[in-house]
C-alpha cells in the first residue's frame, strides 16, 4: 500500500535527493526517501540486536560467584609494572 504525505526538505536535502535522481541512483525522489527509511529500519534492527547481545552477556556476568572474581590489580599488575618500568628507562 503507498500512502501519500508532504514531507519539507532543506535546500540541502532537496539538492542531494535532487541529484541522486537525475544520476539515475533513483528513479524518483520518493524512491529515494522511501531507501533512506528502509535504511533506518536496518540500522535499528542491527541497533537493537546489538544491544540485546551485550545486555544478554552483561546479564550473564552478573551471574558470576564474587569468588570468581579477578581484582582489577590482578588484571592490571602486569601493565603497570610495564608502565613503571618504561618510565624508569
Amino acid at each position: 500500500m503507498t500512502v501519500k504525505t508532504t514531507l519539507s526538505f532543506t535546500d540541502r536535502h532537496h539538492d542531494f535527493l535532487k541529484s541522486k535522481v537525475e544520476q539515475g541512483v533513483f528513479a524518483t525522489l520518493s524512491a529515494a526517501v522511501a531507501m533512506a527509511i528502509e535504511q533506518l529500519i536496518e540500522d535499528e534492527v542491527h541497533r537493537t540486536n546489538a544491544l540485546e547481545a551485550i545486555s544478554s552477556v552483561i546479564a550473564k556476568r552478573m551471574e558470576t560467584p564474587k569468588s570468581e572474581f579477578i581484582s582489577g590489580e590482578r588484571i592490571f599488575s602486569n601493565a603497570l609494572q610495564q608502565l613503571g618500568s618504561d618510565q624508569t628507562e
